[in-house]
């Protein structure tokens, strides 16, 4: 496995986040926009590289999830990608590892909206598929965000009913 390190945004110089970025949009064939690059920062990054050569990232920020009448502090996982040539090799684990650590440490759950060629992956770690209903907290009230229903994930660190209503925050873009 490659070794990962771990950093808060404020820690990363200008250059590394531009890596971060070329990764992303390449890893992710050009489907990575402004919005999306705003939903993987401000928080916590795990980086791995291949000598110098950056080759995997995911983040973990802070988001808020409505669940059964309380609002819990959420450590969501966004930008996960490992460079096409090094995919299948354990760098994705290995990110994720480090995030899920995060994860574990300081938040009640992990949540994150999982592309379909990734569900079995995150599966695979433990990530439990949510199987209640799905929403978001939007400028116009709760809206429901039925097309996301499978493809939400959460790591629960503490008890959660897997089966009931899950909220998110809003944000601009892809609210999951």
């Amino acid at each position: 496995m490659p070794p990962v390190s771990v950093l808060h945004t404020w820690q990363a110089p200008e250059a590394v986040l531009a890596a971060v970025r070329d990764l992303l949009v390449g890893a992710f064939d050009g489907d990575f926009g402004d919005e999306d690059w705003e939903h993987a920062l401000g928080g916590v990054h795990a980086l791995a590289h291949d000598g110098d050569e950056l080759v995997g990232h995911g983040a973990v920020v802070q988001r808020r999830l409505l669940h059964g009448g309380r609002a819990l502090r959420a450590g969501y996982v966004e930008g996960v990608a490992v460079r096409a040539d090094h995919r299948r090799r354990g760098v994705g684990s290995a990110v994720m590892a480090a995030l899920e650590d995060v994860v574990r440490r300081a938040y009640p759950l992990g949540a994150l909206s999982a592309s379909e060629d990734a569900l079995a992956f995150y599966a695979g770690r433990g990530w439990r598929r949510w199987r209640g209903r799905t929403f978001a907290l939007t400028p116009a009230g709760v809206v429901r965000t039925e097309e996301e229903d499978d493809g939400v994930f959460v790591l629960p660190v503490a008890p959660l009913d897997l089966t009931g209503d899950l909220t998110c925050d809003w944000r601009d873009g892809d609210v999951w």
